[in-house]
């Protein structure tokens, strides 16, 4: 009796394994279609507006910093 037992827990810990790992698979390939999406908007609107991805999401400063201190133009650049 204890086998049977032992063998209905096993099965389903099993089955909660499959399912658990099948919402993960879909909620993963959501998570990849949306940032594929996400990506290609970007890229859209950046060839529409001519602003860089960087700049549509409010890091324009850090980027334009960055390109200051590639150039000299900032006397303290790390």
């Amino acid at each position: 009796m204890t086998n049977t037992s032992a063998n209905d827990q096993w099965f389903q810990h099993r089955a909660e394994q499959l399912i658990h790992m099948e919402q993960l698979k879909r909620v993963e390939r959501f998570n990849g279609r949306a940032a594929m999406l996400g990506i290609v908007i970007g890229i859209l609107t950046e060839a529409i507006t001519g602003s860089g991805i960087a700049h549509q999401i409010g890091l324009g400063a850090l980027v334009d910093g960055y390109a200051a201190c590639r150039t000299q133009f900032l006397p303290f650049c790390f």
